[in-house]
């Protein structure tokens, strides 16, 4: 009897699991039934496009959505709760793209009732740019107009400015009952304009008193900028501050830069003779940004579109990252333990990286510590297991002799001479966990 039932109980579970593995589709009722006039005329990027539809069925309704369309691109989506039969507002945003141009949007509406029974309509809709007859310069002080240049889509503020600098965004006015105002400012991520931001636009220009700013509606061209060239190829903002160029540069080569005097020459990757400068490093791709307010160019390897880092043969990139160090100064722009504010060492050759010092300026002449990595960032990094030092300036840490495993300080009773230029040198060249490292004073 025990068996028996235990069989029946075997034999009900496994219809229990068979039938709550059968997915039960809901059946599919009613009509939804849309009317919608025609009413999607002078549509504009930006525009928010009003619509009215009149749904029924005569089964409750769920969701009305009305979806546009640029291309087969879904681009704005919006859904209003149906619960009865009736007259259904809402409005739908057309999104205004950067180089998007004039053309045929499609707009769909989707009724749904309760059951999942559906009705679709689609219409054909023209969008182009509005027509402004002037845009609107905002500044921390002022307005200014800017008017059509009689070039396409492009508009300019032409005034005798109050300074060089220039700090700004842009807006529009409202050109029918469908628009509204939209904004155009700057965006850090892209370094460029982007719609919808009131971030100043960081705009400069090279000369002072009357100069024009000018925008292209459609492309999102604006200026005028500091504009910096190196090796004729111009260097691309990433704020008012630093401008950024990823450039193939050969050992030995001569350098041009044009748009700023007085660089602080990097002596790690500059020679300057006269107005000259030549690249000493090996040959390969690296960054280069110009910080105009330090007058620096920080040079960083670079593999592919990335920071270059160490490889196992002892090829790529180290990086010092830790206190007391900072170019061009040490006070004004510490690397600290940030890293993004790591210091590229130069590679110069033979699996061999340096990183140059002025005690007092770009070091503590007083006191250090700093380390090696691998990478711009956390992860692999030089230990006392894997870097040695025979210098009499400077020690590596063990984690028991006043620094943590692998970070350098000076030797107890030994300073940095003031003005005095350091050459930190690490040589891979008997593999990457067997580095020796040289200070050199000259």
């Amino acid at each position: 009897m025990k068996i028996k039932q235990w069989m029946i109980a075997c034999v009900t579970s496994a219809l229990l699991l068979s039938c709550s593995n059968d997915v039960l589709e809901p059946q599919q009722e009613g009509n939804p039934t849309m009317q919608i006039e025609e009413q999607f005329a002078n549509v504009h990027f930006g525009d928010l496009l009003p619509f009215e539809v009149t749904a029924h069925d005569e089964l409750p309704l769920s969701t009305l959505t009305a979806i546009l369309y640029y291309g087969e691109e879904e681009v704005s989506r919006t859904t209003i709760r149906t619960k009865e039969n009736g007259t259904y507002t809402g409005n739908i945003e057309v999104p205004f793209i950067k180089g998007t141009p004039d053309g045929t949007a499609t707009l769909e509406f989707i009724l749904v009732n309760t059951t999942m029974k559906r009705a679709s309509q689609t219409f054909e809709v023209p969008v182009s740019l509005a027509p402004y007859p002037y845009l609107i310069l905002v500044t921390a002080d002022a307005s200014y107009p800017m008017l059509p240049t009689g070039q396409p889509n492009e508009y300019a503020a032409t005034e005798a400015f109050p300074s060089t600098e220039l700090p700004a965004y842009i807006k529009t006015p409202v050109v029918d009952e469908k628009g509204r105002e939209l904004l155009f400012g700057w965006d850090e991520g892209s370094a460029s304009v982007a719609e919808g931001s009131k971030n100043e636009i960081p705009y400069v220009s090279p000369v002072g008193g009357t100069y024009s700013v000018t925008f292209n509606m459609r492309s999102f061209e604006t200026g005028p900028f500091f504009e910096l060239l190196l090796n004729g190829q111009k260097m691309s903002m990433v704020d008012k501050d630093n401008y950024r160029i990823d450039i193939d540069l050969t050992q030995g080569e001569e350098i041009t830069i044009e748009g700023l005097t007085d660089w602080w020459v990097d002596p790690d990757y500059f020679v300057a003779e006269g107005d000259q400068l030549t690249f000493l490093p090996i040959s390969g791709r690296y960054r280069v940004t110009a910080n105009l307010v330090y007058n620096w160019l920080r040079v960083e390897a670079m593999s592919g579109s990335n920071y270059a880092s160490l490889q196992p043969d002892g090829t790529g990139a180290l990086w010092v990252i830790g206190d007391q160090v900072g170019k061009p100064s040490y006070t004004a722009n510490h690397v600290g333990w940030t890293p993004p504010n790591g210091l590229c060492m130069a590679p110069v050759g033979n699996k061999k990286y340096q990183i140059t010092f002025v005690a007092g300026e770009s070091v503590n002449a007083a006191e250090i510590n700093f380390k090696f990595f691998h990478q711009k960032g956390w992860g692999g990094e030089f230990s006392s297991q894997s870097l040695t030092t025979g210098s009499d300036i400077v020690f590596i840490g063990d984690g028991t002799n006043g620094r943590d495993n692998g970070n350098l300080g000076l030797v107890p009773g030994t300073t940095l001479e003031t003005g005095a230029t350091y050459v930190f040198t690490i040589d891979l060249s008997a593999g990457v966990d067997k580095g020796v490292l040289t200070v050199v004073k000259k």
